[in-house]
């Protein structure tokens, strides 16, 4: 009998924590599809010229170009900034880098389990467009893609030309987060062809 209910409590235990893990990927999930949506009513909002459009009244960020990937059939909202708490909503522009379009490297960073998943599958010679917020698209092309070390790897946004970097951890099925290792996605601006 002892060992019936020792046998029960394990498995009510393990169903419990199975249930709490699903919970908290479906969690993670979640909040980047609705992310999302509330971000893309703030890239309206941008697009009609409203500086600063915050996606939810408590937001310190803001969307500030829309990237697209035909390729890969996506197409997601950025907002300033690259901290955890921007990227937990979605990719997030790099500070100190400049705007897409512009003579330099644009770097925007993503979850490698969400937004940025996809580039898993990227490969050279695809086209990325970036809306900017004043409607501009910008054709970028991808050039090459690296895996990098984060503790000894700089990007330099300055530059002559517009290029763009999109990164994001490595590898794509880690178990555990905050690894030193990035996957970057490295494409030139398109000039018309």
């Amino acid at each position: 009998m002892a060992r019936r209910r020792l046998a029960t409590g394990l498995g009510v235990l393990l169903l419990a924590l199975g249930a709490w893990q699903f919970a908290e990927a479906g969690y993670i999930h979640a909040k980047a599809w609705l992310g999302q949506a509330l971000i893309d009513g703030a890239w309206a909002r941008t697009l009609d010229g409203e500086r600063r459009a915050k996606p939810w009244p408590w937001a310190d960020t803001w969307p500030v170009a829309r990237i697209t990937v035909p390729a890969h059939g996506k197409r997601i909202t950025a907002l300033a900034g690259g901290s955890g708490r921007t990227l937990a909503w979605g990719p997030g522009h790099v500070d100190g880098s400049v705007l897409p379009g512009q003579p330099g490297t644009a770097i925007f960073g993503g979850h490698r389990d969400t937004h940025f998943r996809f580039l898993e599958d990227i490969a050279p010679g695809e086209d990325i467009l970036v809306e900017d917020r004043f409607g501009a698209t910008h054709r970028f092309r991808v050039t090459a893609t690296a895996i990098v070390d984060s503790r000894t790897t700089r990007l330099d946004p300055s530059g002559d030309v517009p290029r763009l970097v999109l990164t994001t951890c490595y590898p794509f099925d880690a178990l555990t987060t905050g690894g030193p290792l990035r996957f970057l996605v490295f494409a030139e601006k398109v000039v018309a062809e």
